[in-house]
């Protein structure tokens, strides 16, 4: 058994039974456990998951009920179901069986339960956020333009408020991103604005940020060589499980993308358990489908096994459910047709053992009892073998909210992610250049203003001087006029000059006339030769 891990004992009834071993070589190579509610598909998960641990390989589980959290405790043999563990692992032959803990570390999206689990909007990528915001085409076309410019542009797009302030961007300008990126109409930026209020009402906002999740931080183990079991509280994710299988789907994505390529190793890198599978692929668009196929088709060259667990085995994609080598198969009621159709999927997909009716012996099988067919040295799959599940050594049941945090405070994680940090990114700096934007138009607006109103000054200043100069033109015309007019006293001489002027004239004419053409006085000043000489004194003394 230190080959592999131990799963049950096979077909108890013939020569002792044969044990069923998990070959950690082809532990890689995923798996499937499935059964209805109440078959032991839990027990089952934690008894593999804590074999995991035990040989040095770290394990990702999602607690999907809450009560997985107890595999970091041992079991007590005071516990509820502790005599019928013992009785187990008796009937298998488990001689040396006793309690144990494992090395755990617990995660909440939320950060209730856990160290909390970031990632950034860059990071997820347009394609897992449209599915989780359940975009159509054209609004998947339009967010992967807005995180193209976001990429152009340098800007980094780390919580839903800069995804939300790139959108109001893009939606300003529209115009001019269509002509550079394609189409981007307001109505569906609108459109994708409403999922986004609709994704961060359901806790979406809890699992956007930094410190972003370092992938390595799943790959620890402990000073005993054990590696650690990372339990994610899902209880409350479940209630958004949209936003629980794009967050799985994510984080397959994330290994896939940062680990190395290290072929098919001797014992897994990492073992991840998905609870509640069938949640990957509801309403999963083909392109989605075809990428969950991928990922879970490649990273088994990551060294990375992927186990889903599920109630019914046909909720898994034939595309995926191809790549599940080792099976689990608990127990299935027949019920409904599709019950039946279940039954006859499951019994068809495993090796044939022609000791055994598999249709028959899977509605028949107890609680803790299962249908197992595991990947042998080769390659290839065992015969299916009905098989007696060991017993789990840690506790069967959760950890209580003391003992949860006991364990918080030396876990190896500890304080690294529990206070979130808000640098800067798209949302501020969009908002400083808006305020930018804005305060050059107000300066611009102002400048304006200033022009106009010194102009306006201007302008009443010219026509003020204007008008002074015209009045001062008026008053020097005036001043003109009034110099050039004689006053009444020069009138008075003036007057006076032209009386005397005249009666000497007057008498010099008379004389002047007496002498020249002789006669009396009076006749030769009244004739025209006194008139003549009269005209020219007149202007001489004028």
């Amino acid at each position: 058994m230190s080959d592999g891990i131990f799963i049950g004992l096979g077909a108890p009834e013939k020569d002792g039974g044969i044990p069923q071993i998990l070959n950690l070589r082809r532990a890689n190579r995923h798996g499937l456990i499935t059964g209805a509610t109440g078959t032991g598909k839990t027990v089952t998960l934690q008894g593999i998951a804590e074999s995991f641990s035990a040989r040095g390989v770290p394990v990702f589980l999602a607690d999907v009920k809450g009560d997985l959290s107890g595999i970091a405790m041992a079991g007590s043999p005071t516990a509820k179901n502790a005599d019928k563990l013992v009785a187990r692992a008796q009937e298998i032959g488990v001689d040396n069986y006793s309690y144990a803990d494992n090395p755990a570390i617990f995660w909440d999206l939320y950060g209730e339960q856990g160290h909390p689990i970031r990632t950034t909007v860059s990071e997820m990528g347009p394609l897992l956020l449209s599915r989780l915001m359940g975009l159509n085409e054209t609004q998947e076309g339009v967010l992967s333009i807005a995180f193209k410019y976001a990429d152009d542009q340098g800007l980094l797009l780390l919580d839903l408020g800069d995804l939300q302030a790139m959108l109001v961007h893009c939606a300003e300008n529209a115009d001019t991103l269509s002509a550079r990126y394609g189409n981007v109409t307001k109505a569906s930026v609108g459109a994708i604005q409403r999922q986004l209020l609709q994704l961060d009402s359901q806790g979406g906002d809890h699992f956007f940020g930094e410190p972003a999740l370092d992938i390595h931080d799943f790959l620890k183990v402990d000073d005993q060589g054990r590696g650690y079991v990372n339990v994610l509280a899902a209880d409350k994710l479940m209630q958004s499980p949209r936003l629980y299988a794009t967050f799985l789907l994510w984080l397959l994505s994330e290994l896939f993308e940062t680990l190395p390529e290290v072929g098919d190793p001797d014992k897994p890198v990492l073992v991840f358990f998905f609870d509640e599978a069938h949640l990957l692929f509801d309403d999963a668009p083909k392109a989605l489908t075809d990428k969950i196929e991928q990922v879970v088709r490649l990273i088994r060259s990551k060294g990375v096994g992927v186990y889903f667990v599920t109630q019914n085995p046909i909720d898994i994609p034939e595309e995926v459910a191809g790549q599940l080598g080792n099976r689990v198969q608990h127990a299935l009621r027949a019920f409904t047709p599709r019950d039946q159709r279940a039954i006859k999927a499951a019994a068809e997909t495993f090796r044939i053992n022609p000791d055994l009716d598999v249709e028959t012996a899977i509605t028949e099988l107890r609680v803790g009892e299962a249908l197992v067919s595991l990947l042998q040295d080769d390659g290839s799959p065992s015969i299916v073998q009905r098989t007696l599940i060991a017993p789990p050594r840690s506790r069967l049941g959760p950890v209580d909210a003391k003992e949860r945090a006991i364990i918080q405070s030396i876990s190896p994680c500890a304080d690294k992610y529990d206070t979130a940090v808000d640098r800067e990114s798209a949302e501020e700096i969009l908002a400083a250049r808006g305020e930018a934007a804005a305060a050059a138009v107000q300066a611009a607006k102002a400048q304006a203003e200033s022009e106009k109103a010194a102009a306006a000054q201007a302008k009443m200043e010219a026509k003020q001087r204007e008008a002074e100069l015209k009045e001062q033109a008026r008053r020097d015309a005036t001043a003109a006029r009034e110099a050039a007019r004689p006053s009444s006293m020069d009138r008075a001489v003036q007057s006076a000059t032209r009386s005397a002027a005249s009666a000497v004239g007057r008498q010099v004419a008379n004389e002047l006339g007496r002498a020249v053409f002789g006669g009396s006085t009076r006749r030769s000043s009244g004739g025209l030769a006194g008139k003549l000489v009269r005209g020219i004194l007149g202007g001489l003394f004028k």
